[in-house]
């Protein structure tokens, strides 16, 4: 009787699966949200001619001649939000903050839209012309974008708590940057609001400093994750 032997299969080394290429972009989409937010604001904060940071919001700078690239620039952050939102739906599939992150990434992006399309009350003397104290009564356009301002940051600081509790388990070094993001942006702004008619937007700024600079940060991690099938629960 003959005996043949089989030889061992042998175990290779699987790569990891990279994300398709619409992925990719969605998740881009996210990754150039704080430095094209940031860059165009603290371009127009230094040429515009009456912007005072220790008095106006970067908001204000959506008020002028030239309001149409602060415009713009609220605008199209609201909509790479929304693009990173649904990339990140896709890799986050099956795993914790599948659900709410994508919801809150995306509620951001519409407020940041409502944001920009609806001006704020021209104040403290900017733009040009502009009376030099706050505005006895807040218009209507000026309500809606203190609704799409508040409405954004509110998701996006709950964004952060969200994905805390994913990266919990693996990536303690991100669920504690994600925490520190949560408190801080709230506190920036409570302080910001406080001292209307001195720093406020100093405070403003650094809001969005600190939660643009998580939300990028955020949507780099998640691009050089491999794709949902090698991650997925994680």
């Amino acid at each position: 009787m003959t005996t043949s032997t089989q030889p061992a299969p042998q175990l290779t080394a699987q790569p990891r699966a990279a994300h398709a290429p619409r992925t990719r972009l969605l998740l881009a989409a996210g990754v150039a949200i704080a430095p094209l937010f940031l860059i165009v604001a603290v371009t127009q904060m230094a040429l515009r001619p009456g912007f005072d940071i220790t008095r106006h919001a970067v908001s204000s700078l959506i008020n002028g001649d030239l309001g149409w690239i602060q415009t713009a620039n609220f605008v199209i952050t609201g909509a790479l939000a929304i693009l990173f939102a649904i990339g990140a739906r896709t890799v986050l599939h099956g795993g914790r903050a599948a659900t709410w992150g994508p919801i809150l990434i995306g509620a951001f992006g519409i407020g940041m839209i409502v944001a920009g399309i609806f001006p704020p009350d021209p104040a403290f003397g900017f733009p040009m012309g502009a009376p030099e104290g706050a505005p006895t009564n807040m218009s209507m356009t000026a309500a809606l974008h203190m609704l799409g301002f508040f409405g954004a940051f509110t998701a996006l600081i709950a964004a952060c708590f969200v994905f805390a509790r994913r990266f919990a388990g693996h990536a303690r070094g991100w669920a504690a940057y994600s925490i520190a993001t949560g408190l801080l942006a709230p506190a920036l702004i409570i302080t910001g609001t406080a001292v209307f008619t001195a720093a406020t937007g100093i405070f403003y700024l650094a809001v969005g400093i600190v939660t643009f600079t998580w939300l990028s940060a955020v949507a780099a991690r998640l691009l050089a994750l491999p794709c949902p099938r090698s991650v997925a629960g994680s």
